[in-house]
């Protein structure tokens, strides 16, 4: 059971007047929905320890200062275990497995049939979508290229996969609260989307109908349980998938998507003139620009900073995906 000691790292005393706001502990005891307060405190009306640590806890809640570790059964493998003891999981997967019992691949690729990437409008409007991998080579978080957006003002579309969440557990958090950003599904762990082990980029892709639906599935629901929102579009990882999940995917009532312009920012150490390039190239109203935000040893973020005052000065702004309708090919 989590008590405060595992529950707070305190990193610096708040140095200034604190306002004791009862909504932002609503919200986070609202959170936490999942653990009674009592038991996360060890707190009972005797111990004037507990007492204290309680008011140390809603003082560094309050101020910014608290430091939350990712409760363990929302890491990957544990939160899939549990959702297969879930009745609605159980019976929502057992009725994509009989309607897709005998499902046929159909093609592979980037721009298969039920995939969308591009805006429907006929503004000069762009979307930025970052996409974040995870794993023991991709879970690291760009916030040189995260903070520029804020500065810039500048509205993006992060997806996100449940290895890189579980790296960067209140990184997360943080940017799934801030307005600017649109948090989607990227696959809980990041593979691509196939219904006969199809791979790419030398990644296997998922091998059959139930671990397709798991990798879609699993993370709606584990990004859902954190943020309160169900992502409405899901990006395979690699971006490649079969024409197969993008029906199971609609299935799920999620929209599987893909890209319009590709930057090469995926490419390690793509030199700065080459994803400029790639970008500038090729954008028209409507576009979704693909780039990535978890790898700041790649030249992602110094790329943007020259790209975004072109694309303004040309007359683009930009658009998160969840606003307007989109289209595939």
């Amino acid at each position: 059971m989590l008590t405060v000691s595992q529950a707070v790292s305190i990193f610096k005393m708040p140095g200034q007047p604190v306002l004791l706001q009862e909504k932002k502990l609503g919200d986070f005891l609202n959170f936490n929905r999942n653990i009674s307060i009592a038991d996360s405190l060890n707190f009972s009306k005797q111990d004037t320890t507990s007492m204290r640590s309680l008011v140390i806890f809603t003082l560094l809640f309050l101020t910014g200062n608290l430091i939350l570790a990712q409760p363990a059964d929302l890491k990957n493998d544990y939160f899939l275990r549990q959702l297969y003891k879930d009745q609605s999981y159980n019976t929502q997967k057992d009725l994509v497995l009989k309607e897709f019992a005998h499902v046929v691949p159909g093609s592979w690729g980037e721009f298969v049939k039920g995939v969308d990437e591009d805006i429907v409008t006929n503004k000069k409007l762009l979307a930025l979508t970052f996409d974040a991998c995870g794993g023991p080579r991709g879970s690291g978080y760009d916030a040189e290229l995260i903070n520029y957006l804020r500065k810039e003002k500048i509205p993006a579309t992060l997806f996100v996969t449940g290895k890189w969440i579980d790296a960067n557990y209140n990184t997360f958090l943080e940017l799934s609260k801030d307005t600017l950003f649109e948090i989607e599904n990227h696959g809980l762990n990041h593979q691509p989307c196939s219904v006969d082990g199809e791979s790419e980029y030398g990644i296997k892709g998922t091998p059959d109908v139930p671990d397709a639906f798991d990798e879609i599935e699993a993370n709606e629901r584990k990004i859902q349980f954190i943020t309160g929102r169900r992502p409405k579009f899901y990006r395979s990882a690699t971006a490649y998938t079969d024409e197969a999940c993008a029906k199971i995917a609609r299935q799920l009532d999620v929209t599987v998507i893909s890209f319009d312009v590709l930057s090469g920012d995926a490419v390690p150490f793509t030199k700065i003139p080459v994803i400029e390039k790639s970008v500038l190239s090729n954008v028209k109203p409507g576009a979704l620009i693909i780039m990535h935000f978890n790898h700041p040893e790649w030249n992602t973020f110094e790329s943007l900073e020259k790209i975004i005052p072109v694309l303004k000065k040309q007359g683009y702004s930009f658009s998160k995906l969840e606003t307007y309708p989109l289209k595939g090919k």
